[in-house]
């Protein structure tokens, strides 16, 4: 028991270890497969990478560690499977060399030698069987504490959920802005002259001969039904999809300053809540830099989720997709907007969607916009140029 303890206590630690930090890794791999085009169009693929690597490189450091653990354990049951014969003979040669059976007959000393032999190889059988468990003792130790974590979390959640402690999506509070600012275009952001836009894997076309010019200034609103393309025009502004026909001009940069995407699904990595205002793009630390995320969560009605991370640089081990009802995603992504305060912006709203929250926030924003949306023909009541596309 005692050697079984020295061979398997360091052991189960680094396996519990590195469960966790390969449960990590695949769950990391998972979310960027799901979400790649919402990363796509918040060119995070870089910052993601990097973040992949971290824990890819964690996870390499820890199996490796467990391993060079695992090595003692190893030399030690295969040491007593293999010694364990030739010990038995050293045991029983030391008393006869010494001359305590001298006395004895050469068949008598015979069957004292296959007596203790058997003895000890048995003992020692014994005892290698016992070593031998250190090995799936030491896995089954590190699965067990592992299912018992999860059970004290689930046990966990489904005693807040008795108690009334999940919150609920809070309410949207936002006032309307005064007036559409009436700015002369001065700069034009993209430039599409004889657009075909068609999926990847489809040659039906969309959206056939599309001619459009986005400026400063102006605000566009696309509204059709479902299928009508225009998501798929999104996409070809973004640069995640080829135009097979016509000629697509990106004539501003992207992030701050220029543009940025906000697609139908809404985009979160894992991190911290400043992590989620700034994803793929550089997000610094400081007073100032605070005092600005802060007030742009008052202003989207999201300031108790800086309570719930405790903070705006506290790393969290959840999943912000499912702590986040869809109200929250949408606001906590119109504060990304109001933290990078690009010049124009474009979007597709769900059918869900609630269009007039959503505009009150878009017309507090001191930037241009363009708008792309679903099935909101009430918003034609709104300062914009709008199309409508149909199948």
């Amino acid at each position: 028991t005692m050697v079984n303890k020295m061979l398997m206590g360091p052991i189960v630690v680094k396996l519990v270890q590195q469960e966790k930090l390969e449960g990590d890794f695949r769950f990391k791999h998972m979310q960027i497969r799901v979400n790649a085009e919402p990363a796509a169009f918040f060119r995070a693929g870089h910052v993601e990478h990097v973040r992949t690597d971290r824990r890819l490189q964690r996870l390499l450091r820890t199996q490796r560690e467990l391993m060079s653990k695992e090595l003692w354990l190893y030399i030690g049951v295969n040491t007593f499977d293999y010694l364990g014969s030739i010990l038995s003979y050293v045991v029983i040669a030391i008393p006869i060399f010494s001359g305590v059976y001298g006395d004895l007959s050469p068949t008598e000393l015979s069957t004292l030698v296959s007596k203790n032999a058997f003895v000890c190889m048995y003992l020692i059988s014994c005892f290698t069987r016992l070593i031998d468990l250190s090995t799936p003792l030491s896995d089954v130790a590190g699965y067990t504490h592992r299912i018992g974590e999860l059970r004290e979390t689930l046990l966990d959640l489904a005693l807040k959920s008795q108690e009334g402690e999940i919150q609920d999506e809070s309410t949207w509070d936002l006032a309307r802005a005064p007036g559409w600012p009436a700015v002369e275009p001065t700069g034009t952001a993209f430039l599409l002259e004889q657009v075909c836009i068609s999926t990847p894997s489809s040659n039906k076309p969309l959206i056939k001969d599309l001619s459009l010019k986005i400026c400063e200034g102006q605000s566009l609103l696309i509204t059709g039904n479902t299928g009508t393309g225009k998501t798929s025009l999104l996409r070809i502004l973004g640069g995640l999809w080829a135009s097979p026909l016509g000629s697509v001009q990106m004539l501003t940069d992207f992030g701050p300053h220029g543009v940025l995407f906000l697609p139908q699904k809404p985009f979160f990595t894992d991190g911290t809540l400043r992590e989620q205002v700034s994803p793929g793009l550089l997000c610094y630390a400081g007073s100032t830099d605070d005092e600005r995320i802060m007030r742009f969560l008052e202003l989207a009605g999201l300031s108790s989720l800086v309570a719930r991370t405790e903070g705006l640089d506290q790393q969290v081990d959840w999943n912000w997709y499912d702590v986040l009802s869809p109200g929250e995603m949408q606001r906590l992504s119109f504060v990304r907007l109001f933290y990078l305060q690009p010049k124009y912006a474009g979007e597709v709203c769900p059918v869900r969607a609630r269009v007039s929250q959503a505009l009150r926030v878009y017309v507090k924003l001191p930037i241009f916009f363009f708008f792309f949306f679903g099935h909101a023909h009430s918003m034609w009541k709104f300062p914009a140029q709008g199309i409508e596309p149909t199948p």
